[in-house]
């Protein structure tokens, strides 16, 4: 009888143990199920923060530390190719002054908005002589080594003899495809009402670019 009793209460045990487990169970999964859409929350808004932050990153840098542009002609072949795409570095003239040769992203000397890329030929007070082509500066006798220019001067654009003086602040430019391009020498159009690049105008140098090939300037 001892016997049959003790069997009748490991059974009621095991019985109260399992019933128990299950209700433990039972509680832990509706808990899971109420934390699923705090989780879901949480994750979104982990996601939403990260989108907002990379955008915040993007703005600043191309506001403060690079110049995204295109040149949409040929005026720059052949160190940039029409339909490319490049970046400025904005900062490239915060400890220096713009040099010689430098290609640089600019703002219309006009007074709107237009993006111009073009290389710097002439320095603030800078005289400049256009004669058959070449480029004299300061009338230094030795015309000014334009290793980078895509073909040999020609036609009235190139060949019509001009002077120049660059007023203080100011800037002379060309492009390198000295056939085609409308800038400082305000032949082939009149692009700007001010033929000279205001220091502020600047907006940075080119580096490189990065469609439709990868390469830096010079």
């Amino acid at each position: 009888m001892e016997n049959k009793d003790k069997k009748i209460e490991t059974v009621e045990s095991i019985i109260a143990d399992a019933k128990k487990t299950s209700g433990a169970e039972g509680d832990d999964s509706l808990a899971l199920v109420s934390e699923k859409p705090t989780s879901l929350k949480s994750e979104i808004f982990s996601w939403v923060k990260l989108v907002v932050l990379a955008v915040g990153i993007a703005f600043f840098i191309n506001s403060f530390i690079i110049v995204n542009a295109s040149v949409p002609t040929g005026s720059m072949r052949p160190t940039i190719p029409d339909r490319t795409r490049l970046i400025a570095f904005r900062l490239s003239y915060t400890f220096s002054e713009p040099e010689r040769l430098d290609v640089i992203v600019f703002n219309s000397p006009d007074g709107t908005r237009t993006r111009y890329v073009k290389r710097i030929i002439g320095l603030p007070n800078d005289v400049i002589n256009i004669i058959d082509g070449m480029v004299f500066i300061n009338d230094d006798p030795t015309p000014l080594d334009e290793w980078y220019l895509y073909e040999p001067p020609a036609g009235p654009l190139s060949l019509t003899p001009q002077t120049f003086t660059v007023p203080e602040g100011h800037f002379f430019v060309m492009g390198d495809n000295r056939n085609d391009s409308q800038d400082s020498r305000g032949l082939g159009g009149d692009p700007w009402d001010n033929l000279f690049v205001p220091e502020g105008n600047i907006m940075g140098r080119a580096i490189f670019t990065y469609f439709p090939r990868i390469g830096g300037i010079r």
